[in-house]
């Protein structure tokens, strides 16, 4: 029997479940131990993924083989890098992140996800790249609550310099019907595989793996 559009939306997030040792960094995060140097690197690196994946939002909502109501979710998430990008200045400014932005060298595990999320943009189905994406917003909020509460507590941090973190922490059950009713588009048009939405979360899953895994990389070589 073909499953519902809530069915699909229930079963992607999570699927797999994210490996609780994959994310190496946010260990040393959350406990105070991680190089105040990489929390700077963390800022430089989402200021270039921020731009990149809003550019494939908008292009995604703008393609002319993209429905409405995918059309609606993307331009949301859009405007929601719109915001972060807004909010991450603040946590860079804190970081001292601000001096180092244009000399800063991007890493190449870090920017594995943007490039994906912009093969997705112009190769992906609109509907299997919601699927795709949405499969990781759990962890993704999970990992913002810790980074927002550590630094706080550990590094000194004001609200307002958490307030990136925060943004991704806090629900968004307004995103979560705007997916629904994209996935639900998808399958009444017969523009959505579910395999093959599954098979791209998962490169999106290794790729975020590899953007922590890179800065955890750069932490340990600082003495």
């Amino acid at each position: 029997m073909a499953r519902t559009a809530r069915e699909l939306l229930e079963g992607t997030a999570g699927n797999p479940a994210p490996d609780p040792h994959a994310n190496r960094l946010l260990p040393l995060i959350a406990r105070g131990a991680a190089q105040r140097s990489t929390l700077a690197a963390l800022a430089l690196e989402q200021g270039q993924v921020i731009p990149a994946d809003r550019r494939a939002f908008l292009h995604l909502a703008e393609r002319p083989d993209t429905g409405p109501d995918c059309a609606a979710f993307f331009t949301a998430l859009a405007e929601g890098e719109a915001l972060a990008l807004d909010r991450l200045a603040a946590y860079a400014d804190a970081c001292g992140a601000g001096a180092a932005r244009t000399a800063y060298e991007p890493l190449a595990g870090c920017q594995s996800y943007p490039a994906y999320v912009a093969w997705l943009a112009m190769n992906g189905s609109p509907a299997e790249v919601v699927l795709a994406l949405t499969a990781d917003f759990d962890a993704w909020g999970g990992y913002c609550t810790t980074i927002a509460e550590a630094l706080r507590h550990h590094y000194g941090f004001t609200d307002e310099a958490c307030g990136f973190f925060d943004l991704f922490a806090e629900p968004a059950p307004e995103l979560r019907q705007l997916a629904l009713a994209a996935v639900r588009e998808g399958l009444e048009t017969g523009r959505l595989d579910e395999d093959r939405a599954l098979r791209q979360g998962r490169v999106l899953r290794t790729c975020e793996t590899s953007f922590w895994h890179a800065l955890w990389e750069e932490d340990q070589r600082v003495p």
